[in-house]
């Protein structure tokens, strides 16, 4: 049974950095791609970046030097470090695995705010 549980959120400063952690059961991360997803309220999910199973990653525009997608295949956990965020950064943020892109967890907040 697939699970993916989000963490790391929280409140922050305009300018500040965030570490978000995705960790997986019932598969191994490192076979499947992985997203980061965030939605702000009103908005629509939006994918922020992807790792696949190559090791090949991609970021969203918005996202691009400020963000880091890293996998730990030890740990079977996917990580988004966020730097220099943004108060448009803010939102819940998912993590999804192809190996059943139907399956979203209860996701992590973000709020980037003075």
């Amino acid at each position: 049974q697939v699970q993916l549980v989000e963490s790391g959120g929280g409140l922050v400063q305009p300018g500040g950095s965030l570490r978000l952690s995705c960790t997986g059961s019932g598969f191994t991360f490192r076979y499947y791609a992985t997203m980061w997803y965030r939605q702000a309220p009103g908005n629509e999910r939006e994918l922020v970046a992807r790792i696949l199973s190559s090791g090949t990653i991609e970021y969203a525009d918005s996202v691009k030097g400020r963000f880091t997608i890293i996998r730990d295949d030890a740990k079977n956990t996917v990580y988004l470090q966020m730097n220099s965020l943004k108060p448009e950064d803010t939102g819940v943020y998912y993590c999804n695995s192809a190996v059943d892109s139907d399956f979203w967890a209860q996701g992590t907040q973000v709020t980037v705010s003075s």
